[in-house]
């Protein structure tokens, strides 16, 4: 099983105890199966179009990981195994093929699903169902380790909502992935520590409704990921604005496909960001 690196400091911390909750939180334990409604924001962003993505499965080898941009936030992640998960999980954009593993957050019903498939094996919500303290995960599932971090959110009056969101990371086929959900805010030290060095990040580029674009890039820079994955926005001069704001750091590069297979053997040496269409 991958394990992302940890910071020195994190890894003496985990050896001796689970994750101490922050005020922007941190890490992972099993969730609720239970599905209860959540308060929704008196405000909701644009819906994306209701869709599913069509796919053809093919063979992994035991180093690669397929990842497939369905839309808005979500992204179907397959190992080699055979597991299969769906991020941002919602009832308006979902992969055709049922996930064994899904993952939330609450900021808006296009994270969300308070109706999830049945037959899904393990429902992942990246906010605590009772309402204090955060989400904790750390599920493995076949060759696939899933955990999280939590961190803040604010609502449409500018207010602070705490541990609304989680940053989820997840571990397969020798690689560590990061999908950063609807973040608010920049990550600090601790943070960091606890996500690791993440090999691949999706990140929400429309610069509004979510971290500004300066954050973005910031956050980008603290990670040190070398495969970058634009996700949440709404239109192509908001993907372009992310883009053009990068400068010289970051390699960018668009595909044809929806989908790519990775290993670490393919992954770009430097940092590049990776434009995959939504379906």
């Amino acid at each position: 099983m991958p394990m992302c690196r940890l910071s020195s400091a994190c890894a003496v911390l985990l050896a001796a105890a689970m994750l101490v909750v922050l005020p922007q939180p941190a890490a992972a334990q099993p969730a609720a199966d239970q599905c209860i409604a959540v308060a929704q924001a008196p405000m909701q962003p644009p819906r994306p179009r209701i869709q599913r993505a069509s796919l053809k499965l093919a063979a992994l080898e035991p180093t690669e990981a397929r990842l497939t941009f369905v839309g808005h936030a979500t992204w179907l992640i397959e190992s080699p195994g055979g597991i299969k998960i769906a991020t941002d999980y919602n009832d308006y954009i979902r992969p055709e093929v049922v996930p064994d593993i899904v993952t939330m957050n609450r900021a808006h019903t296009t994270h969300y699903s308070l109706a999830p498939d049945p037959a899904i094996k393990h429902v992942l919500r990246g906010w605590n169902l009772d309402g204090a303290g955060p989400a904790r995960h750390d599920l493995t599932l076949g060759d696939v380790r899933v955990r999280n971090v939590a961190t803040n959110t604010r609502d449409w009056a500018g207010g602070h909502v705490a541990h609304g969101n989680s940053v989820f990371i997840f571990e397969l086929a020798g690689l560590c992935i990061g999908h950063l959900g609807h973040l608010h805010h920049t990550l600090n030290e601790e943070q960091l520590g606890w996500i690791g060095q993440l090999d691949v990040v999706m990140v929400a580029v429309d610069g509004s409704y979510t971290l500004d674009v300066a954050g973005v890039v910031e956050t980008l820079k603290a990670l040190k990921a070398r495969l970058v994955l634009p996700m949440h926005y709404f239109e192509s001069h908001t993907l372009q604005r992310f883009l053009d704001r990068l400068g010289n750091d970051f390699t960018v590069e668009t595909s044809a496909t929806s989908s790519v297979v990775i290993s670490q053997a393919t992954l770009p040496k430097e940092p590049k960001v990776l434009v995959l269409p939504g379906r």
